[in-house]
């Protein structure tokens, strides 16, 4: 089975988003059982950026990144002149 070009893309898009959903999800998961219940994520305010780097920020430019090539317009060309 060949898979196509936009296939792929929605398999890479998918797979990414899922991925950095699930981090998250894992992530508030423990924090939620934290006694602070702190939304915080981590202790430090260079730590967490690089958690929504690597979580939010990354991710978004990768899928903006692939989706970059829209498909093309279709030209007037096609439509021809009722008679």
């Amino acid at each position: 089975m060949v898979m196509t070009y936009p296939l792929l893309q929605v398999g890479y898009v998918t797979t990414i988003c899922f991925t950095c959903f699930l981090i998250r999800c894992v992530m508030m998961c423990l924090n939620a059982f934290d006694k602070a219940a702190d939304l915080d994520v981590l202790s430090h305010p260079i730590l967490n950026f690089f958690y929504y780097l690597l979580v939010e920020i990354v991710p978004s430019a990768m899928v903006l990144f692939i989706l970059r090539k829209l498909p093309p317009k279709r030209g007037i060309t096609q439509y021809h002149p009722i008679h």
